[in-house]
């Protein structure tokens, strides 16, 4: 029977991380590392999966047990998109999935996200419903929400749309922003002079998302207080990066990543790395993401040897540099 290819771009998010997830905007951009997942459909009514990025292989199980039941963790969000699809818009086949990622689902991409993305645009086209990119977020969201309890999809979003997002939680807002151009520096939104550094460790997004909810019970006026700063400094940057202002943008990172600290996501090696390329000179650094893990990103001033110096610093300091193709690449797509 036929089957089709979709892919989805990582996304990184630059500034409104945790905050989103009660009602504030964030900042997020995409990454030219792609999840690719291949959907076939199948006349066995059997619901079969490949994803060797988180090592899991020949899984399979009959579609009228889909979503039930003890599911592996690397199968979960697929399997659970599969079935909110076929819930809403039932099919009479068999589902094989297959995936294959240019990035580790170490960094913190959101590969979870684009998966989901990738699975449910390549049903969408199959089942020739022609989802529209409202309709898809929406049922991407309902994924995310079934499997976390919490989140806001911003992380959708970016799969979704690409490019550089202004959202606010729920999809109450999806901008697509597009930087001022300075004759000074020559740069667009897609030339973000970022650079990006693993630590190493993963993040435990649910538990880190759960430990921040606890915090929210017990000291709601404090947490809310943090939150409504990384907020409003989250639409200065957005201003900020329509003027092509990196410089103004870098130390609206720096207070980013002090609200982060002081919310208690921040960690030992993230600091580590954060510190060594502000000390090269970078305009500003943070985490970027849940935190705990993951990745950090830096602004660097213009020019390859600024770039390279606080790479260098961030490699001494023990984290993988990453280097994307692009920042603000294209988002979900069909594939030849």
């Amino acid at each position: 029977m036929e089957k089709i290819t979709v892919s989805s771009p990582g996304k990184l998010m630059l500034f409104g991380e945790h905050a989103v997830v009660y009602d504030r905007p964030c900042l997020v951009t995409v990454v030219n590392q792609r999840m690719r997942v291949t959907v076939e459909l199948t006349d066995d009514n059997v619901f079969m999966l490949d994803a060797p990025e988180v090592s899991i292989s020949g899984y399979q199980r009959p579609m009228v047990e889909i979503g039930t039941g003890e599911i592996p963790k690397g199968a979960k969000f697929v399997e659970i998109a599969v079935r909110n699809f076929i819930e809403k818009y039932p099919l009479s086949t068999g589902v094989k999935v297959t995936t294959a990622s240019d990035f580790s689902s170490q960094f913190g991409f959101g590969s979870s996200s684009a998966s989901t993305v990738c699975i449910l645009k390549a049903l969408s086209e199959l089942s020739g419903k022609k989802l529209d990119n409202k309709r898809l977020f929406t049922l991407a969201y309902k994924t995310v929400l079934d499997i976390q309890g919490k989140g806001s999809g911003f992380d959708v979003a970016a799969a979704i749309y690409g490019g550089t997002l202004y959202f606010v939680t729920g999809g109450k807002v999806i901008e697509q922003i597009q930087a001022g151009f300075r004759e000074s520096s020559n740069q667009t939104i897609s030339d973000i002079p970022l650079v990006i550094g693993y630590t190493g460790v993963k993040a435990n997004t649910v538990l880190l998302m759960r430990e921040v909810g606890e915090k929210m019970k017990v000291q709601p006026e404090r947490v809310n207080r943090i939150y409504d700063a990384i907020g409003k400094l989250t639409e200065d940057a957005k201003t900020k990066m329509l003027e092509g202002d990196w410089e103004r943008v870098g130390k609206l990172m720096n207070f980013n990543q002090e609200y982060l600290r002081d919310l208690g996501v921040s960690s030992e090696k993230l600091e580590s790395l954060i510190s060594a390329a502000k000390g090269a000179g970078a305009w500003g650094a943070k985490l970027s993401g849940a935190g705990g893990g993951d990745c950090m990103i830096a602004l660097h001033p213009d020019g390859a040897l600024g770039k390279r110096r606080i790479e260098d610093a961030i490699t001494k300091a023990g984290g993988q540099v990453i280097h994307p193709d692009m920042i603000g690449a294209q988002g979900v797509r069909m594939e030849p």
